[in-house]
């Protein structure tokens, strides 16, 4: 049976170009395993067959395998660090930021930092570059509609300012929307784009072995301008941040030091 997942990641990576094994196995192979068994698969060999017959099927699976769990700001007081602290040292002398949103989900990151530079910039010198595996998410990312439960930590004024609601759902506002470009990229195996200020990615380092993390750490350090910001997860303390040329900015913050 062992095997059997094996050959499995080996031949979804041939096929996808996603290499499951740098993903912490105990994690990956429970969902995968649940979606097969559920679909009615014995083994992964007969799942893997399917997936290559049934478009629909490799749809969902690629679905599953990327986790979609995301809010506006999420964390509120990480945010109000970024609105306060972050944003500010940064503007001391630059008139624009270059900011990059990696594993954005269906966008209410990249979006809760456009929401945020509206406060200190206007509305066309505001670019953020949001990325994510999920073709799905992208898509509903870009739409800019969500459900009451994505807005639970938007303040009041935000959400007036910002929101439209339409029944149990609530519409962006196209000039927030505008101030958002996303595209696909793989953590694992793409290319790092350079010279960012700002590098927002939180929530998605937990899933991955430590070699994986590293490596994704290496390259975020390298897509900073020295003196940019990188943001990451309540649940991701960088413990030695040094090995990477950063070094503590504040709590969940690190700065790129050259």
């Amino acid at each position: 049976m062992e095997n059997d997942y094996i050959e499995f990641i080996k031949s979804i990576k041939t096929k996808t170009g996603i290499d499951l094994s740098l993903y912490k196995e105990a994690q990956m192979k429970r969902r995968l395993t649940s979606l097969r068994e559920k679909r009615g698969y014995k083994n992964f060999y007969s799942y893997h067959k399917a997936l290559t017959d049934d478009p629909l099927l490799l749809e969902e699976f690629l679905d599953r395998m990327t986790i979609n769990v995301s809010e506006f700001f999420r964390n509120y007081n990480r945010w109000k660090v970024f609105e306060e602290k972050v944003v500010p040292h940064l503007l001391q002398n630059k008139l624009k930021l270059k900011i990059w949103s990696a594993a954005c989900s269906t966008g209410e990151e990249p979006y809760t930092i456009a929401m945020i530079l509206r406060k200190y910039l206007p509305p066309h010198h505001i670019h953020i570059t949001a990325t994510d595996l999920d073709e799905n998410a992208l898509v509903r990312a870009k739409k800019g509609i969500y459900p009451e439960r994505s807005l639970n930590e938007v303040p009041n004024d935000i959400k007036v300012k910002h929101f439209k609601r339409n029944g149990a759902l609530y519409s962006l506002d196209d000039s927030i929307k505008q101030a958002v470009t996303f595209k696909k990229h793989n953590l694992l195996a793409d290319r790092f784009e350079r010279n960012f200020d700002v590098i927002v990615c939180r929530n998605v380092m937990i899933y991955f072995t430590e070699e994986a993390k590293q490596n994704i750490y290496h390259n975020f350090t390298n897509s900073l301008i020295t003196g940019g910001i990188f943001f990451v997860g309540s649940t991701e303390q960088i413990f030695s941040p040094e090995k990477y040329d950063l070094k503590l900015f504040d709590t969940f913050f690190y700065q790129k030091v050259k």
